[in-house]
């Protein structure tokens, strides 16, 4: 098909027209109608000397004489401008925003290329001098960063520490002594290893410290060793890069390490802990920096570390379970949580806090208990320590079926098999019939009370024994110095 004079126009735009015929007629046009429409042009050669500036852009920029800037590095002109840049990697800046003054421009920057294709230069657009013009950009920038700080803040809420040391329950002996070195060890930004059974409420003191320390602005990140497989501890510790192995993320995985930066990272039952990951852990509690599983970059560190465990750690060191280096760096500061057995002045405060705390949860009024009921929980061993407790009473919250209730109905909770009886009040002698004075029912003192004043004694005769040599008198009664030291702490022997 033939072409028509109406296949022209007025600027020699051919149908059909070659790429090089049409570079060389749309190029002039696009310049021409950029320059008219946007609010300055500046060029500059590959030194990033101007070369030329329109009149409109020598206005905006208060320059009188066009010709006086001819020449000039375009950094003296245009302190903000990065022309130089572009000549220098021939890559297109397609938009930014310039800073002149107190203003700001938007502008576009292109390189200018030869016939060969070397850059000889680059051209700068004034597109607006105002960023109005980009504002359903900039609103929709804007929605984009506020969800984005939205979502920061939470995962920042639920990376902050709940409790204080006041949430540690009690008023008694042995509850003021471990709040005391709790708050002692808040002012020391040093390592710290919390020792005690099982739900005796040391995550609850290590939040504490946390909160009460120069860190509490920062992240609390918590980890239990023993809920977490093998094969998987030390990416959840360290990290890991894209791919690291098979079945990873493409993306790369924040370790906890990194999560609790500038703030501190619980590691509960640290004893359970694996040979192979005590090195790594012990590196990075020296070097403070970390290397992701399958990257060679290692990245700083300033992160506090408290650890816990309801094991003998001194046992595990002995039989070559647990390194010594790294007990050694874990224990400086160590804080023994006491159990529940040992703080039955606490109970009665620890029954009526968990009482309204259920309620409150629940939606429930809160439960009552009658005397008899308070002291048949006074009586208990409490394996479970206060994790047990709060068990017992939201189980007889949902069953009761009448408030106050009794220690009939809380012994059948209990279970028969582990129920302890409160001790018997005792009473004066009473005559009998026939004039004979009855002797009073004995009072049977309790199983742990007597193994704890038995093994005080045993450490205090065998200290007495050796002098006050605290190696030798640990080794007489068999057990580590470590422990000695524990046990000396416990039941408040200084001398």
């Amino acid at each position: 098909m033939g072409l028509s004079p109406g296949d022209l126009d007025e600027n020699g735009l051919v149908v059909g027209i070659s790429p090089e015929h049409f570079r060389s007629v749309a190029m002039p046009l696009l310049f021409d109608h950029l320059n008219a429409q946007c609010e300055g042009t500046v060029a500059v050669n590959r030194q990033a000397r101007i070369v030329w500036m329109s009149d409109k852009y020598a206005r905006k920029i208060g320059v009188a004489d066009t010709a006086s800037v001819l020449g000039r590095e375009i950094e003296a002109v245009l302190p903000g401008s990065n022309l130089r840049e572009v000549v220098r990697s021939g890559q297109p800046s397609l938009l930014d925003l310039m800073p002149f003054g107190d203003e700001h421009f938007v502008v576009t920057r292109i390189p200018l290329h030869d016939d060969a294709g070397h850059v000889v230069g680059a051209l700068g657009f004034v597109l607006f001098d105002r960023a109005r013009h980009l504002k359903p950009l900039m609103d929709k920038y804007g929605r984009l960063q506020a969800r984005l700080a939205e979502t920061e803040r939470a995962l920042l809420q639920a990376r902050r520490a709940r409790y204080t040391i006041a949430h540690f329950i009690g008023a008694g002996s042995a509850a003021n002594e471990i709040k005391r070195q709790a708050r002692r060890a808040a002012q020391l930004d040093a390592t710290v290893l919390l020792r005690g059974e099982t739900g005796t409420g040391k995550e609850l003191l290590a939040q504490g410290i946390h909160n009460l320390s120069a860190r509490a602005d920062g992240p609390f990140v918590a980890v239990n060793m023993a809920a977490v497989p093998d094969n998987l501890v030390e990416a959840e510790l360290f990290g890991t890069a894209p791919g690291a192995f098979t079945g990873a993320d493409r993306k790369a995985r924040v370790g906890k390490f990194e999560l609790a930066n500038g703030g501190t990272l619980f590691l509960d039952e640290i004893g359970d802990l694996s040979l192979p990951l005590q090195v790594k852990l012990l590196r990075v509690l020296q070097e403070q920096q970390v290397e992701p599983l399958g990257s060679n970059q290692v990245r700083p560190l300033d992160v506090r570390v408290i650890a816990a465990t309801h094991v003998d750690l001194e046992d595990r060191v002995a039989a070559g379970r647990f390194r010594d280096d790294l007990y050694y760096r874990l224990n400086v500061l160590m804080l023994r949580v006491p159990s529940l057995r040992e703080r039955g002045e606490d109970i009665r405060t620890l029954v009526e806090y968990l009482l309204d705390d259920i309620a409150a949860r629940s939606g429930q009024r809160p439960l009552e208990l009658t005397e008899d009921a308070l002291q048949l929980l006074e009586a208990q061993p409490w394996p479970g320590n206060v994790r047990q407790l709060r068990n017992l009473l939201e189980r007889a919250q949902l069953s009761a079926d009448k408030s106050p209730l009794d220690a009939a109905v809380l012994g059948e909770l209990l279970g028969g098999a582990a129920l302890v009886e409160p001790p018997a009040a005792t009473l004066p002698a009473q005559p009998s019939a026939d004039g004979e004075e009855i002797p009073p029912t004995p009072q049977v003192e309790a199983l742990a009370d007597s193994l704890a004043r038995a093994e005080r004694e045993a450490i205090l005769a065998a200290l007495q024994a050796c002098d006050g040599n605290r190696r030798l008198a640990a080794s007489r009664l068999g057990i580590s110095r470590a422990g000695l030291y524990a046990k000396l702490q416990l039941h408040r022997i200084e001398r």
